[in-house]
Formats: C-alpha cells, structure tokens, sequence
C-alpha cells in the first residue's frame, strides 16, 4: 500500500504521518517536517521517474511506502502519476487543505466560481489567457511561470494579482500587487499560488456547478443584442460558421481585427477565449466596450488600423477574425497568418477580393476553403402573411495552419 499524505497549507503537520514507512517519498521540506522511521530509505523528490522506479520496488516487495505531497495531492499533484503507475487501488491518499483554497480563504473569497489552471511544467500562454478571460483565476506556478512572467503578460489588463508563498508556516506572505508591480520582483522558490483578480467581478453569484467555466446557453446571437451602427455588424448566420471555424475555447486568444460593433469579440469571449478587438475609428472602439461590458466578459480594445496596429500586440493569437475590407485587405490577412498559431478567418463582402485574401493565405502555409453564405430569415407581410427577407451575400474564407503550433489548453 502507498498511502499519500498531504501537507502544509494551514493544517497542523503530523511529525508521525511516516511511522511505519519503510520507504518515504517527498520533497525535501516535507521530509524535514516529518520524523522518519528508524532504517527507512528516504528519496527526496526530483525527476518523478527515479522516485517512481523506487516506489515500483517496495511496491513489489509488499513494502509500506509514504509519499509525502503538498496541499491535497489529488487536485493537480502527484496521485494522478501515482495512479497511473501502480493502480488506484493502491493508494490510501489523506489530503490536506490545497493551496488554492488556502489562498482565496487568506483575502476572503470564495473560489466555486474560480478558474483554476496550473502552469508548472507547462505552457505558461494558457493561464495568462485564461487570466485575461476570467475575473477570478488562481495559478498554481512553476519556474518560469511564476508572478513576475504573470505580471510581465498582464501589465496592460485591469487585475491584480494575490501572491501566496509558504502557506501554512511561518514564513507566509499573501501580498497584493499590480501586474507592473509583480513583474519586477524576485519571489524566489516558496510561491504556492497566484490569484488573478478583477476586483469589480471577483464576487460572482451564487454557484450550482463549481468552476469558473461554462458554455453560454447560446451563441450565434441576434444582432438586437448588440449596439451597433446602420447594421453594420456581421449577420449571425455568418457569425456562427465564423465561430465554428475559430474554435474559439479557454486558454486561447482571438484577435477580431477589422471588429466594428464587437460581435465576433463577444461570441469569442462569452466562449471563454482572451479576446483583442482591433478597430479603427473612436466611436466603434467606444460600441464594443459597451458590447462587452453588456454580455459580461472582457475583451481588450486597441483604437488604430490594420496591419500597422497589430505589431504592436505582443502575444501571438490562437485564431484570427478579420471582418474589415479595403484596399489594405490581403496586407491585413498576411500580417494576420503569419502570427496565427491555428486558424485565421475572413469575411468578405466584395467577391472580387476573395483571390488575393485566399492566396495571403496559402503563402502563409495554410491550407484554405470558403463558402459563399447566402441567408434568406422569415419576414412577416400584411394579412398574416411571411416572405422570405434575402440578407446581403458572404464570402467567408478559412485558413488552417496545416502543423499546429500548439495544444492548446492541458487536457
């Protein structure tokens, strides 16, 4: 039997949680905090695989074995390799509190209404998106990706960030910060868990399921749901095979260049992605803060014109919506594809563009296809009576980048 046992984070440490053991696994200030059975072998945590290949040898033999862990080890922690190894059968797992939970108790919060994402070992591109998206995210961190690469990603987002360090001894600190102010400090090694916080949402209401994320009742929206000008905004049934093209999902960032009133950046954000609407005159960036600001979610607006407007966006989007025109159009598209990690999507009014935008397209690597989208929707007549109302044709365009160059978010 492996019995798993977790520690720190505000719960009193048991010096005995290891009698009987003859092998005790952990990292090192877990292994201090415990007092060892006399002749047990001790393998303080590194690379897993070493620790594993030792476990698999008392396991064998029918050997106690204690493996010491942080917090809770079954929420992101070593019982998910331990299962996978030896079989859940053979655990006997005793969490303790996890570092999350610990966290969001210290600044009063409750967290069934929060994102979490862990960043240790893994692509740090995804909690910074889902930080973007969420008012309430909690990071559990790693080297690499710890406040200071958090607060360098978020300097321009309205959050603040809670530092929890060492939680549980004597050494705790829960710090609040800006992004600009994290991103110059070394926090050293004893970092738990960062919470990123929109202070004006962090209070969301009342949960039934637990999690931060969840698929809107409906996406595709009536253009009545949007402030928009001289219907100037792209048609839902252009809007839906847009979305279907996008995959616009958490841990993932759009950019909707060309955005207009917003509803391809709302459609994307109401899906739970890191949104950046990209719109060249000041009354249109002024509609889709307000078009945010109504369904709930947080889009980031950048007020200047294609192509130019997008070198300065640092990070490289997951997905491309381009839904403005001109004469700047396949220079737009080309901009667009060469940063585009996975798909970049164009909706074209004017069918004599489409050849260029498509080639913008292939001569980034893409592999292309489109549709020309031809709607008619039901439309009353005097004496009770329905016509079918034509809406203005569409082309829309779609690239997808043949290799991937990412995941997406961990599975």
């Amino acid at each position: 039997m492996i019995t798993v046992v977790g520690m720190g984070a505000g719960v009193p440490v048991d010096r005995h949680a290891a009698a009987g053991a003859e092998l005790v696994v952990g990292g090192l200030r877990h292994l201090e905090a415990v007092r060892l059975p006399v002749g047990a072998e001790r393998v303080v945590l590194g690379p897993l695989a070493p620790a594993l290949d030792t476990v698999q040898k008392y396991v064998a033999e029918e050997r106690p074995v204690v493996v010491l862990a942080s917090g809770d080890p079954g929420f992101f922690g070593i019982v998910r390799a331990l299962a996978e190894r030896f079989g859940p059968d053979r655990l006997d797992v005793r969490p303790g509190v996890p570092s999350v939970a610990a966290a969001f108790a210290r600044v009063g919060l409750t967290w069934d209404d929060a994102v979490v994402v862990s960043a240790h070992g893994r692509d740090p591109r995804t909690a910074v998106n889902l930080c973007r998206a969420y008012p309430k995210v909690a990071v559990l961190t790693g080297p690499g990706a710890g406040p200071a690469e958090l607060g360098t990603a978020l300097r321009a987002d309205a959050r603040v960030l809670v530092v929890a360090s060492a939680l549980g001894s004597a050494e705790e600190r829960v710090e609040r910060v800006t992004p600009a102010e994290a991103a110059v400090r070394d926090w050293g090694t004893a970092v738990n868990v960062v919470l990123c916080l929109d202070e004006a949402r962090a209070l969301g209401p009342v949960r039934t399921v637990a999690g931060g994320i969840g698929a809107p009742a409906g996406w595709a929206l009536d253009e009545a749901e949007f402030d928009h000008r001289d219907s100037m905004i792209t048609k839902f049934e252009v809007r839906a095979l847009a979305l279907a093209r996008l995959g616009p999902r958490p841990g993932e960032l759009v950019w909707d260049v060309g955005a207009g009133s917003g509803s391809v950046a709302v459609e994307c954000a109401r899906l739970g992605a890191a949104v950046t609407a990209v719109e060249k005159t000041p009354d249109g960036v002024a509609r889709i803060r307000a078009n945010a600001a109504a369904h709930g979610v947080d889009v980031r607006v950048v007020h200047g014109t294609a192509p130019a407007a997008l070198s300065g966006l640092e990070d490289d989007p997951d997905a491309v919506f381009v839904g403005g025109g001109g004469h700047e159009l396949p220079a737009v598209v080309t901009a667009c594809a060469r940063r585009a990690r996975r798909t970049v999507v164009v909706a074209l009014a004017a069918l004599d563009r489409v050849p260029a935008a498509r080639e913008a397209l292939t001569g980034a690597g893409f592999t292309c296809d489109g549709v020309l989208l031809q709607a008619s929707r039901l439309a009353p007549l005097p004496g009770d009576v329905t016509r079918l109302a034509a809406t203005n044709p569409v082309f829309l365009l779609w690239g997808v980048r043949s290799h991937g160059r990412t995941e997406g978010v961990d599975q």
